[in-house]
């Protein structure tokens, strides 16, 4: 039990911990005591107050990764309420780690500017989005994390160490994207760019045609991607175009966004898995239906509205980065598995492609790379599925996103990253006693 003495009790950072899940329902755990930190002196006293104890912190965001990574039996640090804009310098952008992603329109419209890409969910906060590996699709644009120019982290001793190009810059390729390893991020400092806007362009496709071009779309797109509706020979494509801010705009109306992303994206789609559970033989005509139902839209918004997305329906998720050239021969071979094994499978396949970086960690380090997601409903047992698919991916030199399912750990994952032995070098020296520790963590970079 905490001790009712403490400081931090009586300032109402600390309070017992209870069980905490994941949003993929994948993950639990029940942390002995939950610390709400409000600013950085807050962060390094729990730190403090956890190496009395005896205990580990791990910090936490929304929850949104599908694996252990924000796990912990010791202290949970919760530091949502360090959000907003701290600083703005031309397009230098410094905010709070707690602030969460679907935030940012209001904070940065008011300086013209907006994140280069992002991803298709904006729930996570920064920090975990960063620490992680999020990433969108584009094959010029990196991840979350290369849009970072400095970070600011709390270690295990208590230091507040700044990382950027003026101070402590070796490390910023290490402390942008560290999986929570390094120490506790209190603020990230984001290269933003003017507001624009992107003209989409969605519709279904013959899965023939589009494996065939796909060097030739994502070099011609701004941003190309598509999901393979298994059982189906079609594929919805996502084409998307930047422009200027001022330029023309034809947004969804508002029941079409409503009818398109809510009703029929969620609530019926929930149906449908739902039957699909109970009754798997109707799961092929039901996901040929929907490929008639979904899709085929053209709109142009501002871009926040057009890379991201509403998604309620609960599911758990395998993605591996590989590298780009190899995208379609492993599309096929997941589709053939798919055929092979009998399975009926309700969630698309989703295809993206990203721009190779310098980040030790990133999972497009050194490669230009494209990336296989695969899916099931959170009430289905993932793990016939995923691990003969992983199987497959591991004979690319697969990579696998640091905040979604795989079994892959350190020994394993040390050959594919050609600087993963000077980020445990980095772990040791920062937190060589591992207060941020975790079960996840010591599987991946090692105890």
């Amino acid at each position: 039990m905490t001790d009712i003495r403490s400081p931090l009790v009586r300032a109402g950072v600390l309070e017992p911990g209870g069980r905490w899940r994941n949003w993929g329902r994948s993950e639990s755990s029940r942390p002995r005591v939950v610390a709400r930190a409000h600013d950085v002196e807050e962060v390094a006293e729990t730190i403090a107050f956890a190496r009395d104890e005896g205990l580990t912190v791990k910090p936490i965001g929304a929850g949104h990764s599908f694996t252990a990574i924000g796990a912990t039996d010791g202290v949970q640090l919760d530091i949502s309420a360090i959000d907003g804009v701290l600083n703005v310098d031309g397009t230098l952008v410094t905010l709070g780690a707690g602030t969460n992603l679907y935030q940012l329109p209001s904070l940065l419209e008011p300086h013209g500017l907006a994140l280069t890409n992002m991803g298709d969910i904006d729930r996570q906060t920064i920090a975990g989005a960063t620490s992680t590996g999020t990433h969108g699709t584009g094959a010029a644009f990196g991840g979350l994390a290369t849009q970072l120019r400095g970070v600011t982290l709390v270690t295990a001793s208590g230091e507040i160490l700044t990382v950027s190009a003026e101070q402590n810059p070796e490390l910023l390729p290490a402390a942008v994207l560290g999986l929570g390893a390094l120490g506790v991020l209190v603020d990230v400092t984001v290269e933003c760019v003017p507001a624009f806007v992107l003209s989409a362009v969605e519709k279904p496709e013959p899965i023939g045609t589009v494996l065939a071009e796909w060097s030739e779309r994502i070099a011609e797109s701004d941003h190309f991607e598509f999901y393979v509706w298994p059982h189906t020979d079609t594929v919805l494509t996502k084409t998307n175009t930047r422009l200027p801010i001022d330029a023309e705009r034809n947004p969804l109306g508002g029941f079409q966004r409503w009818f398109d992303d809510d009703f029929m994206a969620n609530g019926v789609y929930r149906a449908t898995l739902n039957l699909g559970r109970a009754i798997p033989p109707v799961i092929p005509p039901l996901n040929r239906l929907s490929v008639r139902l979904t899709g085929d839209r053209r709109f142009t918004d501002v871009s926040t509205e057009v890379f991201t997305t509403s998604r309620t329906v609960r599911f758990r998720e395998m993605e591996y980065a590989l590298p780009v050239e190899v995208i379609p021969e492993a599309v096929e071979r997941i589709r053939r598995l798919i055929d092979e094994k009998g399975w009926r499978i309700s969630f698309p396949i989703e295809v993206r492609a990203s721009a190779p970086d310098d980040l030790w960690l990133s999972t497009a380090s050194g490669r230009a790379t494209g990336y296989i997601a695969v899916h099931r409903y959170f009430r289905e047992d993932p793990t016939e599925y995923f691990t003969a698919i992983e199987a497959i991916f591991r004979e690319y030199d697969g990579r696998p996103h640091w905040g979604k399912m795989h079994t892959r750990a350190a020994e394993d994952l040390a050959p594919t990253y050609p600087r993963f032995g000077d980020f445990v070098a980095l772990r040791d020296r920062l937190d060589p006693d591992r207060v941020f520790a975790n079960p996840y963590l010591d599987r991946v970079l090692g105890a």
